[in-house]
């Protein structure tokens, strides 16, 4: 085999190596709580549009959702009140479908009565910038801009991740700041 084929060949093969490398060191990095949220801009299922860096002055909740996630039907009537709740005080939910299709998403929304914005996360992009592993799981951002914490699992009344009791708190101690 001539010298330029074995060359090509170790040079695709260490550059498949840390491809592979990166992609692990990638998906065990921790999901973001602190420091400046992850800006996106996304479409809602009904057209509108929304940017999270001009929500700044509100009070802003992330929640990673899909409709084959059974925790996630568990807390979608909590998250429909509470929005229901906070809307005119300065916060604001997005929801964000994880890896769903566009006809179960609207069943979903339709089924819990949804009314907060929710929209598809199109190739999972913000479900990456955000380093989420699973649904649901909500983040929490201030009137700054800046991560103040998540929630792994689901928010219910007896949760182990967080409970109704601790959402609402947070959510005063966010509005209060």
């Amino acid at each position: 085999m001539p010298r330029w084929i074995q060359v090509l060949v170790f040079v695709l093969i260490i550059g498949l190596i840390a491809l592979f490398a990166f992609g692990l060191r990638a998906r065990g990095a921790a999901q973001l709580a602190a420091g400046a949220a992850p800006d996106f801009t996304l479409t809602s299922f009904e057209g509108q549009t929304i940017k999270l860096s001009e929500l700044r002055g509100k009070v802003v909740v992330i929640n990673f959702w899909a409709s084959w996630c059974a925790p996630c039907r568990d807390e979608a009537p909590f998250l429909e009140k509470t929005w229901r709740q906070y809307k005119d005080r300065g916060v604001v939910f997005i929801g964000i479908d994880y890896i769903d299709t566009e006809s179960a998403a609207k069943a979903y929304l339709k089924e819990f009565g949804v009314t907060y914005f929710n929209e598809p996360d199109i190739g999972s992009e913000i479900y990456q910038r955000y380093r989420a592993k699973g649904v649901p799981e909500t983040y929490f951002v201030g009137k700054d801009g800046n991560l103040s914490g998540n929630v792994i699992g689901p928010i219910t009344r007896t949760s182990t991740s967080m409970t109704e009791r601790a959402f609402i708190q947070k959510l005063e101690e966010l509005l209060a700041k």
